[in-house]
């Protein structure tokens, strides 16, 4: 590469040498963006030199450069989050690396393609040969065209990049720990170091951020990865298209599924170790348009616990320990998916005496193995269906079976016929409320009267999550209109309002607690079975017999100050009039050292109505990322003791779930060369004091937007 050789004006006048020429500096000085003694160029240096250099003589990002020479040479400025999959593809590595373009867009006749020298008509003329398509160039610069040729060509060099401030830890920080059965072949590609490492730095996020799923979706052309923490889908990260599928291979090996099958859906489990923690993986993956997604269920086995570590209410806990005591019949636990179900019902089988009973199970999947049980898989390749594995166990004397759930008429039928041949029946159940088990068996074809005599008890089941005891805020005598409105509907005072600190990641909760209504079985509650009486009449006669309905639990969860009015409308609002849930606010961190300048800075946000933090210097700014919090961007002051403002944003570029959040520089330095160094880092902008509140929040609600798409 030929180093940049860069001369006076006068010395290049005075020579009458026209070899210094270049349409780069008349793009600059025609556009404004150079005036005066501008210096000038050898064109023989690399097209990647002479953008560094005329930019930084300019003292402009590269950005700025490039709509300059767009506008000079009436081409269009390249939108690079347009690109597609499909283009890159056409245009081979090696011609987009030498000449510095890179495919955005194709149809059946053209190409559209992002090149940093307009100018490059051989360049052209190869595009279009290779393609079969006429090409259409848009201006880019080079720095970020080698950025996307790094993401689609070779993701190995950008996950580098990305995992750059990582360190060296993170490759024992995971441990995938083996397990029964053969082997298999990984692709290069799925396990290539770069892979093998963005996988391992997920799964370890996750687990730190308490997340019980992953999901990494492929969007149109890009993905993104999330994680569901207290039962909220939070993002992670974003990825290009071509990474992503490295991830999602590298996710389906673990779980020993064929990676080279992408037409049809896969499930596959795995077990790794963290922080000296074993953790059950159970995977799951499915065909999209143009790619696969990839959920991850987390499953720790210290999970599996005990009734009383559940957080149960007292006015719950003895109506179901008395359901447990039975020796016969049903028991249902009902509520939709992610409420708990199964976490209860393992709570209750470890109440068992396993030492006294045959406990067996049957379950698609086995979450938590527990000791003294028999455990069965469902695996329907092997026909162990549910029935099927049923009618097996019956000849093995259980005295408590098991069920993961009750899905089709036939497992119903032989679950009420283990039931009234003397083996007590435990199973889950999708319906909304504790009464509906009732409708729900007669839907799969029990007979009421088979229901009346076998049904022992449901019980029903919501989490919401619990108040973060670091930020709750107490109300008092101050409600705002929502919570009046909320305690109009529910009967009950709010006491604490969440408020989000860096323990809660700034949501305002942290962990779930359950909401539960047991029903008992009674005389006047068979009698309803057998008369085929509505569900208000099953309510009814439970409420009499003793049951708590969820919506007077949930009232004295939020009396006790443990929730919110608005979790538990979250969860169970089942109103005509919904309470409308608002957006959260951009969450914005303010980073800089002069007091002044960040209480302005945070005002002018604020009235915005933009949620602020602040942090007095680099170091501080980190430690409240590094926490876990939800920071939406970041505005960024470039001179601070402890740490800079360019360090800081190096490392935020560098740590993948900061790497896309959005960087807003402001700082009082005239200095060009500090501006054009600072958006070569990765600033999305940048701003100059004193701060001028109507351009300063313009610029950071551009920079949100930008974020979005």
């Amino acid at each position: 590469m030929t180093t940049p050789t860069i001369v006076t004006s006068e010395v290049a006048a005075s020579a009458h040498d026209t070899r210094f020429a270049h349409w780069l500096l008349d793009a600059a000085r025609d556009s404004g963006l150079l005036a005066g003694d501008a210096p000038a160029l050898d064109p023989g240096a690399a097209i990647v030199d002479l953008w560094r250099a005329t930019a930084r003589a300019a003292g402009v990002p590269q950005a700025r450069l490039a709509a300059a020479v767009a506008a000079t040479r009436h081409l269009p400025l390249a939108d690079l989050a347009t690109i597609q999959a499909r283009a890159v593809a056409l245009i081979p590595e090696k011609l987009a690396r030498a000449r510095h373009l890179i495919g955005l867009r194709e149809s059946d006749h053209e190409i559209v393609v992002a090149a940093a020298d307009p100018l490059d008509i051989e360049g052209e003329h190869l595009v279009g040969f290779v393609t079969g398509r006429r090409p259409v160039l848009e201006v880019a610069p080079p720095d970020a065209i080698q950025e996307l040729i790094d993401a689609h060509y070779a993701p190995d060099r950008a996950i580098e990049r990305l995992l750059g401030s990582v360190g060296s830890s993170l490759a024992s920080a995971v441990h995938v720990e083996a397990e029964a059965g053969p082997e298999q072949v990984a692709p290069r590609d799925a396990e290539s170091a770069p892979i093998m490492r963005l996988t391992s730095l997920i799964l370890r996020d996750a687990v730190h951020a308490r997340a019980s799923d992953i999901h990494v979706e492929p969007e149109r052309e890009g993905g993104r990865v999330r994680f569901r923490v207290d039962g909220m889908l939070q993002p992670y990260t974003r990825l290009s298209l071509p990474i992503l599928n490295r991830v999602v291979s590298r996710i389906k090996i673990l779980g020993k599924m064929d990676i080279a099958d992408r037409l049809r859906p896969q499930d596959g489990r795995a077990r790794i170790r963290v922080d000296d923690r074993s953790i059950d993986l159970r995977l799951s993956t499915v065909p999209t348009r143009e790619s696969e997604k990839a959920v991850i269920r987390l499953l720790d086995p210290r999970n599996a616990r005990r009734l009383e570590d559940l957080s149960l209410e007292s006015p719950e806990v003895e109506p179901l320990r008395r359901l447990l005591g039975h020796r016969d019949g049903i028991v249902l636990v009902t509520g939709p998916t992610g409420s708990g179900k199964t976490t209860l019902l393992y709570a209750a089988l470890r109440e068992m005496p396993a030492g006294e009973l045959n406990v067996m199970t049957v379950e698609d999947p086995v979450e938590y193995e527990l000791p003294g049980l028999t455990q069965i898989q469902v695996e329907p390749k092997r026909d162990v269906t549910f029935a099927n594995a049923l009618r097996s166990i019956l000849r093995q004397d259980p005295d408590v079976i098991f069920i993961g759930e009750i899905r089709d008429a036939e497992t119903a039928a032989i679950a009420v016929q283990a039931s009234l041949t003397g083996h007590l029946v435990l199973a889950s159940l999708h319906t909304n409320d504790a009464v509906g088990a009732v409708g729900r068996l007669a839907d799969l074809g029990v007979e009421r009267g088979e229901i009346a005599s076998t049904l022992r008890g449901a019980t029903a089941q919501r989490l919401v999550r619990r108040i973060c005891p670091r930020c709750a805020q107490r109300i008092g005598d101050n409600p705002t209109p929502l919570e009046q409105r909320l305690a109009l509907r529910y009967g009950v005072a709010p006491v604490v309002r969440a408020i989000g600190c860096a323990a809660c990641s700034h949501t305002g909760y942290f962990g779930r607690i359950p909401l539960l209504e047991v029903l008992g079985a009674s005389p006047a509650l068979e009698s309803v079975i057998l008369a085929g009486g509505p569900a208000s009449q099953l309510q009814a006669a439970a409420i009499a017999a003793g049951m708590r309905p969820l919506r007077d639990a949930a009232a004295a969860r939020v009396r006790a100050g443990e929730t919110t009015l608005e979790e538990i409308d979250r969860e169970l609002g089942e109103s005509d009039d919904p309470v409308p849930v608002p957006e959260p606010p951009a969450h914005v961190l303010v980073v800089d050292d002069d007091p002044a300048s960040r209480v302005l800075a945070g005002a002018v946000l604020r009235r915005q109505g933009m949620r602020v933090s602040e942090a007095a210097d680099g170091v501080e700014a980190l430690d409240f990322i590094e926490s876990g919090p939800a920071v939406s961007l970041v505005v960024l002051d470039l001179s601070m003791p402890r740490l800079d403002g360019l360090a800081v944003l190096r490392r935020l570029r560098g740590r993948v779930a900061t790497s896309l959040v959005p960087v807003v520089v402001l700082t009082g330095s005239a200095d060009a060369a500090m501006e054009v160094e600072s958006m070569d880092a990765g600033a999305d902008d940048y701003v100059r004091k004193p701060l001028e509140p109507g351009r300063f929040v313009a610029r950071v609600r551009a920079a949100l937007r930008r974020a979005e798409h």
